[in-house]
């Protein structure tokens, strides 16, 4: 007779997609082991949104995930979505409220979406092995073995749900993907998600004093037409998705860094090495019209009225680039010294004395700003220009640890859309942030959590008894 414990269902991986998927499946019956390796149960729930968790967005729908094929997640989210995860916080007494776009918050703490999850978990009569390591995984004639430090476990079926690499201090790893990959699973390259972008130091140097300074931008990204490392198209039903334009009216926040705030999370989703990104920073407004109606019969300065608009540390900082010391102020279209409207990037020759150029002029002072009586009309309609069509180029990102989640993962070919289950490898299901699936900011990834853990949950079946 063979060693360990045998079950139907091994689930690897104690987050909110693999205590959704254990829940679900052992209230149909089956009998389920929930590994993880961690001491502290659920740690990304608990750190979510400052300690309340942004379990879900009233408003998910396909449209706010990103994927190599943006229609694989409508078969889960339309088995179960954000008024289905209300409906059993309800039935536990869980009190929530909504903040802002559609963002759903617990009213007490995250603690509350972990004591649902293990209270169902229960009601399933889900075995535990926690904290358990996973060493190794083995296909068998009729299942999976695991080897762990607390021995062999058997299953029939295998549910890979320990997420993805990001906030890798809390103990995320690679776990699902490198077991994915053992069983010939095509994965699409992984990348921090959900981040700050950061820029080459020199480059950056006028902006970094400004860390901390926020206000709403709007931001836009222009995909390119292949998506992601291997340089496949992306599809949409098969098709390829045509070059688009992404854009998210959103809060911005400078960093010593780079720039960072939820508008940058949400568009670094879509963002590649290389590409621009460009930003409104006076949304919603014809900024050139106000700047010329500002400036008849007025004695203010043009310091006064981006400060209007703006927090004044930016306004001054953006003049400093515009009008730097000793520079004419009012030279019909003249250029700024530093391109306030292009941030340069790249190590080329070129691109290096640029940066040492822009780093030279910039100002260690605030200049004296100008009187809006005293430029141009052409120039004021060419700052007005610069201001609402920001581009910057990031170079990188501030990485796994700022992320807040991974995008990429398991390629969604291989895998039914109804099931999760792989399709070259009967049994193995794969669920959460570990498939290519990444939701916008705004509670929408914990969304495909619950739709994704409990599409498997329903799928599992019963194994042969031992």
């Amino acid at each position: 007779m063979r060693s360990g414990a045998h079950f139907d269902v091994a689930v690897v991986g104690a987050g909110a997609a693999g205590m959704m998927a254990a829940a679900v499946a052992g209230q149909r019956g089956l009998r389920v082991v929930l590994i993880d390796h961690a001491t502290r149960l659920a740690e990304k729930i608990r750190i979510s949104g400052g300690g309340r968790c942004n379990f879900t967005n009233l408003g998910a729908s396909p449209a706010q995930f990103v994927s190599r094929n943006p229609d694989f997640c409508r078969s889960a989210l339309r088995g179960y979505g954000p008024a289905d995860f209300l409906d059993l916080l309800r039935t536990h007494g869980v009190a929530w409220h909504e903040k802002h776009r559609g963002q759903l918050f617990c009213d007490d703490s995250s603690e509350s979406i972990i004591e649902v999850l293990r209270r169902e978990c229960a009601v399933g009569q889900v075995a535990w092995r926690m904290p358990c390591a996973v060493q190794s995984v083995a296909r068998e004639a009729d299942g999976f073995v695991l080897q762990t430090d607390g021995g062999a476990i058997r299953a029939a079926q295998l549910v890979l749900a320990t997420g993805g690499t990001a906030i890798p201090q809390l103990g995320a790893t690679d776990f699902s993907l490198r077991v994915a990959r053992r069983f010939g699973l095509k994965i699409v390259e992984p990348r921090p998600a959900l981040v700050p972008l950061t820029f080459d130091a020199a480059q950056w140097q006028p902006y970094a004093a400004l860390s901390g300074v926020a206000l709403e931008v709007r931001l836009s990204h222009e995909s390119a037409p292949a998506d992601g490392a291997a340089g496949r198209p992306a599809r949409t039903g098969g098709k390829r998705r045509q070059v688009g334009r992404t854009e998210f009216l959103e809060d911005l926040l400078f960093t010593h860094r780079g720039l960072s705030g939820p508008g940058i999370l949400q568009i670094s989703s879509f963002w590649r090495p290389g590409d621009p990104l460009h930003i409104d920073l006076a949304p919603g407004q014809n900024l050139a019209e106000a700047l010329l109606e500002a400036k008849s019969g007025s004695r203010q300065t043009l310091l006064t009225a981006l400060s209007a608009l703006w927090p004044r540390r930016l306004a001054e900082a953006w003049l400093a680039t515009e009008f730097p010391a000793g520079a004419p102020h009012s030279s019909p279209g003249a250029a700024p010294a530093v391109p306030a409207g292009r941030m340069v990037a790249g190590d080329s020759a070129a691109h290096r004395a640029a940066r040492a150029s822009d780093s030279a002029r910039a100002p260690q002072s605030v200049p004296t700003s100008p009187r809006l009586a005293d430029l141009p009309d052409r120039q004021l309609r060419a700052l007005a220009e610069r201001i609402q069509g920001w581009t910057v180029w990031p170079t990188g990102t501030a990485g796994y640890k700022k992320a807040e989640v991974m995008s990429g993962g398991v390629d969604t070919d291989e895998l039914d859309q109804r099931s999760l289950q792989a399709h070259r490898c009967p049994g193995l299901h794969v669920v959460g942030e570990a498939v290519d699936v990444t939701g916008w900011l705004g509670g929408y990834n914990f969304q495909w959590a619950w739709a994704s853990g409990v599409a498997c949950g329903r799928s599992l079946k019963a194994g042969s008894r031992p």
